[in-house]
């Protein structure tokens, strides 16, 4: 048995964003390369509404996806397609910004914790400028399994398979094929997720202290892992981890802030069509 090779442990770094809430930048900036098809995954999570309540007002993006799992809290998106939707406990917001969304993504509550994660997936070049899209996903919506071990495994998008139990998550792309999954290990839990070889593979550890093939792993950590062989899980204590793994899509990355494309000229276009008010036409 060929174990996936662990390429880096690393924390995440404090950051700022939006009107100035306060975040942990897992992956983002320089290197995106090594991610692919991610482009960033961003945790927030504070029990002060100073860290938050200013949320993030009307902006832009082009040529992604972003996915907000929301933990605890309550997030109300609007965008100029006219979608409203809430994000509440356990609630997904899947939108698909292709050739250009703006967006809002404020607060509903002035007091509690509020906790959660967003992920930028890429889109492949052929996409880039295609139809935006927005969903919402109840917590109902997202299948969540509970394995022999005890595990519970959030399903948000691809397929999970554990050698025992199978299922489709509520999300699926055709394109970078991105697995995302909640897991949640109790004490003396263990789990062998099987993934796709060729698939990229990150952990990020959310509450407690992980093995990850051997190896011990604490908290707000991410460990990033080679594109072969198996994984294996186990924690002593317990852990939450968030597993997100997506099939590369090996195309140039260029990004200016919201906007992500495959040139600077594409970059430059961009820009001009947000100054232009041409970026959602």
């Amino acid at each position: 048995m060929t174990l996936r090779s662990i390429l880096a442990i690393q924390p995440g770094q404090p950051a700022s964003d939006g009107a100035g809430v306060r975040l942990t930048r897992v992956i983002g900036g320089a290197g995106l390369e090594r991610f692919d098809p991610f482009l960033m995954l961003d945790e927030f999570g504070s029990d002060n509404p100073n860290d938050y309540i200013a949320g993030f007002p009307p902006h832009p993006h082009r040529g992604f996806e972003t996915i907000t799992y929301m933990i605890e809290g309550r997030m109300r998106h609007k965008d100029h397609m006219g979608n409203v939707g809430l994000l509440q406990n356990g609630g997904v917001q899947w939108m698909t910004a292709a050739r250009g969304v703006i967006h809002s993504e404020m607060p509903e509550q002035e007091e509690g914790v509020m906790r959660g994660f967003q992920l930028w997936l890429n889109l492949p070049a052929k996409d880039k400028l295609g139809d935006p899209a927005y969903r919402d996903y109840a917590p109902q919506e997202i299948p969540r399994l509970h394995t022999a071990a005890g595990v519970e495994a959030i399903v948000i998008a691809g397929r999970f398979d554990d050698g025992q139990l199978q299922q489709d998550g509520a999300v699926q792309r055709p394109h970078t094929e991105p697995q995302l999954f909640d897991l949640h290990l109790p004490a003396e839990g263990a789990i062998a997720p099987r993934l796709p070889d060729g698939h990229r593979v990150m952990l990020y550890v959310y509450d407690g202290e992980l093995q990850v093939n051997g190896k011990t792993v604490g908290t707000s950590r991410l460990v990033r892992l080679g594109d072969q062989g198996e994984l294996q899980l186990r924690s002593a204590a317990g852990a939450k981890v968030l597993l997100v793994a997506g099939k590369p899509l090996g195309e140039p990355i260029v990004q200016y802030g919201p906007f992500v494309m495959n040139s600077r000229e594409e970059i430059e276009q961009a820009l001009r069509d947000f100054r232009d008010d041409r970026l959602t036409a």
